[in-house]
C-alpha cells in the first residue's frame, strides 16, 4: 500500500483529548493530521456528550424555574408549554456552532483532516478507510514518527438490556427523544443517568434511577452524595438502590423490567429505559492487538508510562482510553501533556487537581480526596463547611440548599479536598483546584478577600471554620 503523506504526529480522534493535542503540536512546529470517524469533530464530548446534555440541562431549568419559581419574584408568566422540537433544535446548533468552531481551529493551525475509520498498521503506519469508501477501495495510508490514540468511550451494554434504540437506550439516544416519555427508568445512579434524569424530570417525565449500589454517585464525598440524594428526591426522583434490573421484557409502547433487591422481585414499567451504568474504552478494530499493544484484562484500558507511551513506543495514549476518571479536561491535558513528552519538553498531569461535576441542580463538584478516603489513608485533618443558606448571594436567588466542605491536614493545613454542593458549584470549583495546584493551606483561603455578595464566600467561611479544628478533635 502506497503512503499517501507523512507527517511528525498523526492523531487518531478529535474529541478534546485529540483536537487539543493537534493543536499543540503544531504550535510546537510539528506537522499534524487529525483523523475522525464521525462526519463531524469534536468526538463524543461536543457532538453527544458534555455539550448538548449541558445546553438541554440548562434549557430544562429555565423551563422549570418559568413553571415554578418566576411568581415567587413578581414575574407573572400566564400558562407555560414547552416546544420540544425548538429546544432539541436549539441543542443541535449549540453543537454545530462549537464543532464548527474547532474545524475552524483545525483549519487555523494547517492540520490535515481526514474523515475516515483509522487502524494501526504498522509502529509508524495508520490506515484509513473513508466513509465513503467503497469495497473495491483501498485504504489510504498515512505515516507518523508518532501516533496519537484519542479515540474515547462507548457506552457499556448490560446483558438482557441491549440497546434497540426505541424502548432501551443510551445517553446519546437520550438526548433526542422526540417526546417527553411520560414514565423514565434510568439503570445507575452515576453523573450521567443524574444529569439526563434530571432533564426529563423537569420536562415532566416521572423519573425512576435504579441503582446496584446502596448510595448514588459512588465517588462522590459521603456527605455531599447523601445531600444530593436528599435534595433529589425532594425534586420527585424515585431511587431504588441496592437493586438490579434482571429483566427488560420491550413492549409494544413501553418496556417491563424486572427489579431485584435481595430475594425480593418486582416489575416496573417504562416508557422509555435509559441504561446508563459506564462506558468502556473504544478500541474496536484500532489494530492494537496486531502491534502488541498491551492493555488491562479486566477494564480494556491501555497501559502507558508516566509519557502517555504505550508497549509501542511510538504510539501514545490519552483520555478514556487509559486509567483515570473519563472526563473531557483529564483527556486535555494529557494529550498537551503527551505532545509535549514528544517535543521533549517536560509535561505532564497533576491527577491529584483535576475537578470533577456533577451538573444536576443544584449543582456538585469537587477536587482532591473525600473524606473516606482520607480516614481510610489514616492522614490526620480538619473539615471546615458552611451551608449555601448563611450567604446572602445565595438567599437572594432562592438557592438555600448545598454546602461546601473543605478538608485540611490536620498538621500541615495543605488543602487536600473540596466538594461543594450548590449554586455555580462547577464555576467555583476553579479557585479551589488552583489553590490545591499551587499548595495552597486552608488559611491561604481564610485569608484571601472574596467579593461580597458571592457564592464564593461559602468557601471563605469554610477554610475559616477549618482554622478553628484541632488534630485532637479528628
Amino acid at each position: 500500500m502506497a503512503i499517501q503523506e507523512r507527517f511528525d504526529l498523526i492523531v487518531i480522534g478529535s474529541g478534546p483529548g485529540g483536537y487539543v493535542a493537534a493543536v499543540r503540536a503544531a504550535q510546537l512546529g510539528m506537522k499534524v493530521a487529525c483523523i475522525e470517524k464521525a462526519p463531524r469533530l469534536g468526538g463524543v464530548c461536543l457532538n453527544v456528550g458534555c455539550i448538548p446534555s449541558k445546553a438541554l440541562l440548562d434549557s430544562s431549568e429555565y423551563y422549570h424555574l418559568a413553571r415554578e419559581h418566576f411568581a415567587e419574584h413578581g414575574i407573572l408568566t400566564g400558562q407555560i408549554r414547552l416546544d420540544l422540537k425548538t429546544m432539541m433544535a436549539r441543542k443541535d446548533q449549540v453543537v454545530r456552532d462549537l464543532t464548527d468552531s474547532v474545524r475552524q481551529l483545525l483549519e487555523n493551525n494547517k492540520i490535515a483532516v481526514t474523515f475516515g475509520h483509522a487502524r494501526l498498521s504498522a509502529p509508524d503506519r495508520v490506515a484509513v478507510t473513508p466513509a465513503e469508501a467503497g469495497p473495491q477501495d483501498r485504504p489510504l495510508e498515512l505515516e507518523g514518527h508518532a501516533i496519537l490514540l484519542a479515540t474515547g468511550s462507548v457506552p457499556l451494554q448490560v446483558p438482557g438490556l441491549e440497546f434497540d434504540g426505541r424502548r432501551i437506550v443510551d445517553s446519546t439516544q437520550a438526548l433526542s427523544f422526540p417526546s417527553v416519555p411520560r414514565r423514565l427508568g434510568v439503570v445507575g445512579g452515576g453523573y450521567i443517568g443524574l444529569e439526563l434524569g434530571s432533564v426529563w424530570q423537569r420536562l415532566g417525565s416521572r423519573v425512576t434511577v435504579i441503582e446496584m449500589l446502596p448510595k448514588i454517585a459512588a465517588n462522590l464525598d459521603g456527605q455531599v452524595g447523601r445531600a444530593l440524594d436528599r435534595i433529589l428526591r425532594q425534586q420527585k426522583i424515585v431511587f431504588h438502590l441496592n437493586t438490579r434490573v434482571s429483566r427488560a421484557e420491550t413492549l409494544t409502547r413501553s418496556v417491563r423490567v424486572t427489579l431485584e433487591k435481595g430475594a425480593e422481585q418486582t416489575r416496573a414499567t417504562f416508557d422509555r429505559l435509559l441504561v446508563s451504568v459506564g462506558r468502556r474504552p473504544n478500541t474496536a478494530d484500532l489494530g492494537l492487538e496486531a502491534l502488541g499493544i498491551r492493555t488491562e484484562a479486566r477494564s480494556g484500558r491501555i497501559q502507558v508510562d508516566a509519557r502517555y507511551r504505550t508497549s509501542v513506543p511510538s504510539v501514545y495514549a490519552i483520555g478514556d482510553l487509559i486509567a483515570g476518571p473519563m472526563l473531557a479536561h483529564k483527556a486535555s491535558a494529557e494529550g498537551v501533556a503527551a505532545v509535549e513528552n514528544m517535543a521533549g519538553l517536560a509535561g505532564e498531569v497533576n491527577y491529584d487537581a483535576i475537578p470533577s461535576v456533577v451538573y444536576t441542580w443544584p449543582e456538585v463538584a469537587s477536587v482532591g480526596l473525600t473524606e473516606e478516603q482520607v480516614r481510610e489513608r489514616k492522614i490526620p485533618f480538619c473539615t471546615g463547611s458552611f451551608p449555601f443558606a448563611g450567604t446572602g448571594r445565595a438567599r437572594c436567588m432562592g438557592e438555600k440548599d448545598g454546602f461546601v466542605k473543605l478538608i485540611s491536614h490536620a498538621k500541615s493545613d495543605r488543602i487536600l479536598g473540596v466538594h461543594i454542593i450548590g449554586p455555580r458549584a462547577a464555576d467555583m470549583i476553579a479557585e479551589c483546584v488552583l489553590a490545591m495546584e499551587f499548595g495552597a493551606s486552608s488559611e491561604d483561603i481564610a485569608r484571601t478577600v472574596h467579593g461580597h455578595p458571592t457564592f464564593s464566600e461559602a468557601l471563605q467561611e469554610a477554610a475559616l471554620t477549618s482554622q478553628k479544628c484541632s488534630i485532637y478533635t479528628t
